[in-house]
């Protein structure tokens, strides 16, 4: 059964089910006495099972107890519809653990947004949810990957659209926070000086922290030498703090030529002035010394692989006739994409990866 409201914890004290592999907690039969323990955070009888923490804007390590006594098919989300752990199967009277890492702020979702209400705030849904205990508790000085992008990345609040931005913490374990800042309809130029964006991301970042730096598609009348400009601030500012930018060349949009190919100006970003966006972007990544993930190709290789027809299923085309934005499973796709060059230039470790 799904396991919500002020029961709490109670019921894990006689999990001796429990796999020995993932024994109960120590905390399982804790009181709920604030912010940090319990249940009786959660809603009760709805799918998803809603829990709500009345915590500051800050970095927060969840464990949550999976499973019960049937079987169970749960995925979590937090916050803005941000991905923290895929669905996850337990068999009946089967408990599993498992952890994460949730930046909170606010706003929670885009940064120029009013979305979401203070706190923390997870869902617990899937087409099983199974539910048994849960434990909330500040993290203390997580590495981070901060994002710096536009709509294609950030955490979009209504459905079916989705950022890669926001598929990417389930694949990471507990212990490392990804905090988004992209906004949908941001260029270089206006990231870089709209006071929500930048000025805010930047005091935030501290020694180590990555910093993921796409924009593209927004910079359509931008010139190269503005679009260097822009991309320079951005690396040198997030240097002067300690951080290691990393460049990330625009995803591409959905626009094939009659041979099965994205070979033009508008899938690959060649802009209204005629400048390469990403070609500009490999080139200052070369001269500054800024690692690059070339998405634009990533992408590319990707979308060309589906070709046209299947391909609409990684953008909302079939929704709203969309060749730039992501459903779900594209989102996924390009986030894992996005994960597999971050570990293949030993950017993050693979310790941090959570393997399915």
């Amino acid at each position: 059964m799904r396991r919500t409201g002020t029961a709490l914890l109670a019921p894990l004290a006689a999990l001796a089910c429990l796999a020995a592999a993932s024994p109960a907690p120590a905390w399982a039969g804790e009181a709920a006495n604030g912010p940090g323990t319990g249940l009786d955070h959660c809603t009760t009888g709805a799918v998803p099972i809603v829990c709500h923490f009345d915590v500051a804007p800050g970095d927060y390590d969840v464990t949550a107890v999976l499973g019960g006594e049937a079987e169970g098919a749960t995925a979590v989300t937090a916050e803005t519809r941000r991905a923290v752990l895929a669905q996850t199967h337990t068999g009946a009277g089967e408990y599993v653990r498992r952890s994460f890492t949730v930046n909170v702020r606010t706003p929670e979702g885009e940064p120029t947004g009013a979305t979401g209400t203070p706190g923390l705030d997870l869902y617990f849904g899937g087409s099983a949810p199974e539910l048994a205990a849960l434990r909330v508790r500040p993290s203390r000085h997580v590495p981070h990957i901060y994002l710096a992008g536009d709509s294609t990345v950030c955490d979009q609040p209504g459905e079916p659209y989705t950022g890669w931005g926001q598929e990417l913490p389930q694949f990471l374990r507990r212990g490392v926070s990804v905090a988004n800042y992209a906004d949908s309809g941001e260029s270089s130029g206006s990231f870089l000086t709209t006071q929500a964006l930048f000025p805010t991301m930047l005091p935030l970042i501290r020694r180590g922290d990555l910093v993921l730096i796409q924009f593209g598609h927004n910079d359509k009348q931008t010139t190269a030498a503005d679009y260097r400009a822009n991309l320079t601030a951005l690396v040198e500012g997030v240097r002067e703090q300690g951080g290691r930018p990393v460049l990330v060349t625009p995803v591409v949009r959905r626009w094939f030529n009659s041979d099965g190919t994205l070979n033009n100006g508008i899938a690959l970003h060649v802009n209204g002035l005629g400048v390469d966006l990403p070609a500009e972007m490999r080139s200052l990544a070369e001269e500054k010394g800024v690692p690059l993930i070339d998405l634009t190709a990533l992408t590319k290789a990707l979308v060309e692989s589906y070709g046209p027809e299947a391909s609409k299923a990684l953008y909302l085309y079939n929704e709203k006739r969309d060749n730039t934005h992501f459903s779900v499973t594209g989102a996924t796709e390009v986030s894992q994409l996005v994960l597999g060059a971050l570990t293949a230039q030993h950017l993050i470790p693979e310790r941090s990866v959570r393997q399915p």
